[in-house]
């Protein structure tokens, strides 16, 4: 880790505790960073090194059940305990940070602006998230998530098997980066970093009106907003996109040419660029 961040723990809720990388002037404007489902707080490359050196404070979380954060004592992944988490860490920091987040990490966000009675960001960015989602695309992230079980026996295997999922990026000769989503249990197997009850959870009462909740959200959000589409995303479609501006008309819109779901992993230079665009016009340090 950098000598400019600290490793962090916040309460959130539930006695949950989740880790963070932190850097910056607790001075300065504040980010929160919140990855996907299945990642953890490393996933944003460049993005956070590059915001402190912009002159935010910035605090990137490891969602509950991911990366160093606790798993859930009691399995619960619901959508819900994601926004209570992040309103928890909130209390924590200096008041109206900006809220930058990942696909589940953009619909905590989401949802935990566009529901709170008191403001409780100064500005909103949701990367290749919006109520509406292609199936297809949602599907093939389960298949990926809930795939291999019984780990793997090395390295390699893992990487073949992200490979497979992101046909579109080079596979890594260096597999050595991956130890920082895979964790080898006593089996001898490297297993991914995500507690597996929030992959088999039965979320599906909650699925079935999470659209209208978010679009709900979307249309109480009055602080800047950002959507960042990967171009090639099959999560997000184009004109679903365009559903989530008409619910949201003041927000602005950035497509990132030849990114999938995964953007920030994707082209992290054009990533960061158009966020940092965004703040240094809309909320500057």
């Amino acid at each position: 880790m950098s000598a400019d961040l600290k490793a962090t723990r916040f309460n959130g809720a539930d006695g949950v505790m989740l880790a963070a990388d932190v850097g910056g002037d607790v001075g300065r404007p504040g980010i929160v960073l919140m990855h996907g489902g299945g990642q953890t707080r490393q996933s944003w490359g460049r993005a956070l090194t590059e915001l402190i050196a912009a002159g935010y404070h910035v605090v990137s979380l490891d969602l509950r059940g991911h990366g160093d954060s606790d798993r859930a004592p009691d399995g619960d992944y619901r959508f819900g305990r994601f926004v209570a988490d992040l309103r928890e860490v909130l209390k924590q920091l200096p008041p109206l940070p900006a809220l930058v987040g990942a696909s589940l990490g953009g619909l905590t966000g989401l949802l935990a602006v566009g529901e709170s009675k008191q403001p409780i960001a100064s500005g909103l960015v949701l990367v290749d998230v919006v109520p509406k989602v292609e199936r297809e695309g949602t599907g093939r992230i389960h298949a990926f998530m809930t795939g291999n079980p019984d780990g793997f026996a090395t390295l390699d295997e893992a990487a073949d098997a992200v490979a497979a999922y992101l046909p579109h990026r080079p596979r890594p000769r260096n597999t050595g980066g991956l130890k920082r989503n895979l964790r080898l249990h006593g089996d001898g197997r490297w297993h991914w970093h995500w507690d597996p009850a929030f992959v088999t959870g039965d979320l599906r009462p909650e699925t079935h009106r999470i659209v209208e909740r978010m679009r709900e959200a979307a249309q109480r959000v009055q602080v800047p907003t950002l959507l960042v589409r990967g171009a090639i995303s099959d999560v997000v479609s184009v004109e679903a996109a365009q559903d989530f501006l008409s619910l949201l008309p003041s927000a602005e819109f950035l497509d990132v040419a030849g990114a999938g779901h995964m953007v920030a992993g994707d082209d992290n230079d054009a990533f960061n660029a158009a966020v940092l665009d965004f703040l240094h016009r809309r909320l500057p340090a």
